[in-house]
């Protein structure tokens, strides 16, 4: 009730609403209003899943093969590690201290990467710590993967949580042509349970592959959840 009283219309567009499937994508209006979180992304840039676990089990699979080396900044959300494991990769884990703030030590990603280094996975705001990287140190991670040829997976779920909001970074999709940027509804707008997590990236290849995968697993997203997601 909240919700639809946010929006003029809305309780009369979702009694409306039909409960057929729903596009394999996301709704084009959901992946608009995605879109907008974003500077350099358009709703074809985006891939809705039911959740940001689903997510992170689609790109693991499109994205990897056994045999490749994954580098995940740590501690982390298991799936970040995990399910890359799970598929036969090689897993990293490029721990951040609590004597050094929490901060990732980018001499030692540096170290870390070899030829076989398929994606970097990042953070930020950093759970559980809290941790959140300075403009010039962001811009240094990225520069570091740039200089890999890797991947960038940035899990950014707590992203517009931040205390001051001019501590915000740029979203990792609007910084490198091969990042992946991670989001959903579940943490900042405190809405898990409508179960909507998404993909935004300039690869369309890697977002074609990924929707392929998707097919088989929720095949699309709850009508009702998009509507409200949309709200």
């Amino acid at each position: 009730g909240e919700l639809l009283a946010m929006e003029p219309g809305a309780a009369e567009a979702f009694a409306a609403l039909r409960l057929g499937y729903t596009e394999t994508a996301g709704s084009p209006e959901l992946r608009h209003e995605i879109a907008s979180l974003y500077h350099g992304i358009t709703a074809d840039d985006i891939l809705v899943f039911a959740g940001a676990e689903e997510a992170i089990f689609v790109f693991m699979n499109a994205a990897l093969h056994p045999g490749d080396h994954l580098i995940v900044h740590s501690p982390c959300y298991q799936s970040l590690a995990s399910v890359a494991a799970a598929a036969g990769c090689r897993v990293t884990r490029w721990e951040a201290a609590a004597e050094q703030g929490w901060a990732p030590d980018n001499e030692r990603l540096s170290r870390e990467v070899t030829a076989a280094t398929r994606a970097i996975v990042v953070n930020f705001p950093h759970n559980p710590t809290g941790y959140q990287p300075s403009r010039p140190e962001w811009d240094a991670i990225i520069g570091a993967v740039r200089g890999a040829g890797a991947m960038l997976f940035s899990d950014e779920m707590y992203r517009e949580l931040e205390y001051d909001e001019s501590a915000r970074l740029p979203s990792a999709c609007d910084c490198y042509e091969r990042a992946i940027t991670l989001s959903g509804l579940s943490k900042s707008f405190g809405l898990p349970g409508l179960r909507v997590g998404w993909l935004a990236t300039q690869d369309r290849d890697l977002l074609a592959k990924a929707g392929s995968i998707k097919d088989y697993t929720t095949i699309c997203s709850s009508a009702p959840s998009e509507i409200l997601g949309v709200i």
